[in-house]
Formats: structure tokens, C-alpha cells, sequence
């Protein structure tokens, strides 16, 4: 009887430690929310019928109906201060977006005015986008989330940049910021990005970045940016020391399902893509 009533005893507190050990497990592992939740940022809007880059209204919409959820976009200025989405004004680019015919040729690799950017469509078909239509997209689909890349290191650029997407928003409705993911080059970057409007993530962009591994956890671990990266930069024991430090990891731009698989395995959590959607991701075999 005696032997039963240990037997019992020692039972109950085994069953007692297991399930606090599940559930402090299961609270470790809460599943994220939010702009945390999705893995895939789509480049540039994503592409859209096979095309990069394009930064228009029509990629933003055909990759939301793919299931993504995150979109970068690429901010310029225009000759006369205002902001549009544009990857660069390139000579280049204007082939890439279809736009030798749409401007004149001296136009082609200049900075253009803002009323010409937005009456030039790209490809002959997209709707080139400027920091209020963007806006109007948020509005109009409250799950979506922007992140910038405004390529500008120069702080009164960078203060210009982000005063007139602040300034927008706060124009309709300020909560929009909350889904607006500033991307910073540097890290004096974050100060300056600070001293307009504070937003709740940021991530640091290595692209451009001469800071060693180390100096990026450093920064990571005291100011709370997430970070990323080209993919090869994304070795083993770097993506391990971020992820030790509680940073989130991403890489940019990577479009093979192979290669995604991969990166996920050393510990990455998303990815900047071109034509990979977030529903993509739920057919990836091996995907960690």
C-alpha cells in the first residue's frame, strides 16, 4: 500500500513537471505576430508577369493576392523633392521598366521631375507610385506592411526622406507608421531615422555596410534592429551568433527554392525575393 502511494506520488510530480515544461515551452514559442509572422518581403513590390523592379501598384496587388504580405519599396527623391518609388535613375533602369519610348532621351538616367515620373508608366502598362499612393494601398489593405529602402546615408537626405513619408501619414491616419519598417544603411542611420518619428522595427541592411560580424551583432544586441544581408554574407556562424543574440535574420534577394531551403536551414528567418510569394513557401520541401 505503502509502495502505491509512492508509485502515485512520484506519477502525479512527473506529470506535473511535464506539463509545466510543455508550457513554458509553448510560451517560448508563441507564434509571432504582425510584421514577425511573415517570412517573405517582396522586392521592389515583387515581380509582377516576370518582371523586377517595376515598383508599381500592379505588383504590390498581384503579390498580396499570392499571400504576401510584406513589401519593400524602393524611395527616391524627384528633381523637385518629392517622394516616389523608384529603384534608381538609371539610364539602365529606364530600359529595364520599358521607358525609352515614354521619355525623351535626355530624360533617360536623370533625376526626373515628379509630375513626368508619375505620368510615365512603366512597361506601358504599370502605375508608377509615389508616397501617398502607397499610403492609399495600406489604407486599403490593413495587413500589409512597407519597408523602405530610401539608399540615401546623407542625414539631411535621409531627415527629408522620412519627414515627408511621416508627414503623409500623419496626414490620414498616424497609425500607418506602426506598419512602415525603416531600412538603415549605417548605424548612425538610426538616429537620425529616430529623431523624426521612432518606429516599432527597424532592420539594419548590410548591403552597403562596412561593419564587421561582430560590430553588427554589437549594434544589433544594444539597439534592438533586426538584421539583413546578402545572402553570401549569411554564413553559418554569423546567422548563429545573430540568432543567439535574439536578432532576426534576413537575406536579400534571393529567388530559388533551393537556395531558400537552404539559408532557412543555417537559421534564416525571411526572405527579400522577386517572384517567390508567401503561399510559395507553404510547398517547399525541407523549409525549416
Amino acid at each position: 500500500m505503502k509502495n502505491t502511494k509512492i508509485i502515485a506520488t512520484v506519477v502525479m510530480i512527473f506529470a506535473l513537471i511535464s506539463l509545466l515544461v510543455i508550457t513554458l515551452d509553448g510560451r517560448d514559442k508563441e507564434p509571432a505576430a504582425g510584421f514577425l509572422s511573415h517570412r517573405i518581403v517582396a522586392h521592389a513590390m515583387g515581380g509582377v508577369n516576370g518582371h523586377a523592379y517595376t515598383n508599381t501598384l500592379e505588383a504590390f496587388v498581384a503579390n498580396y493576392e499570392q499571400g504576401t504580405r510584406v513589401f519593400e519599396a524602393d524611395l527616391m527623391l524627384t528633381s523637385d523633392g518629392q517622394l516616389v518609388a523608384r529603384h534608381e535613375w538609371s539610364k539602365n533602369m529606364s530600359r529595364l521598366l520599358g521607358q525609352q519610348t515614354v521619355l525623351p532621351a535626355a530624360k533617360q538616367g536623370t533625376v526626373l521631375e515628379y509630375a513626368q515620373f508619375m505620368e510615365s508608366p512603366i512597361l506601358d502598362i504599370y502605375s508608377p507610385l509615389d508616397i501617398d499612393k502607397i499610403l492609399d494601398l495600406m489604407q486599403a489593405y490593413p495587413d500589409a506592411y512597407i519597408v523602405t529602402d530610401t539608399k540615401e546615408m546623407n542625414p539631411e537626405r535621409v531627415t527629408q526622406q522620412f519627414r515627408l513619408l511621416t508627414e503623409a501619414a500623419e496626414r490620414r491616419d498616424p497609425a500607418l507608421l506602426e506598419r512602415v519598417v525603416p531600412q538603415i544603411y549605417n548605424q548612425d542611420m538610426l538616429g537620425v531615422v529616430n529623431k523624426v518619428h521612432v518606429f516599432p522595427e527597424v532592420l539594419y541592411t548590410l548591403y552597403q555596410s562596412q561593419d564587421s560580424d561582430e560590430q553588427v551583432i554589437d549594434f544589433a544586441k544594444e539597439s534592438g534592429v533586426d538584421i539583413t544581408m546578402p545572402s553570401d554574407r549569411a554564413t553559418k556562424s554569423f546567422v548563429q551568433k545573430l540568432k543567439k543574440a535574439g536578432v532576426r535574420v534576413y537575406v536579400n534577394t534571393v529567388n530559388e527554392e533551393n537556395e531558400i531551403v537552404e539559408l532557412s536551414h543555417l537559421g534564416v528567418d525571411g526572405f527579400y525575393t522577386d517572384f517567390v510569394s508567401e503561399d510559395d513557401l507553404s510547398t517547399f520541401k525541407g523549409l525549416r
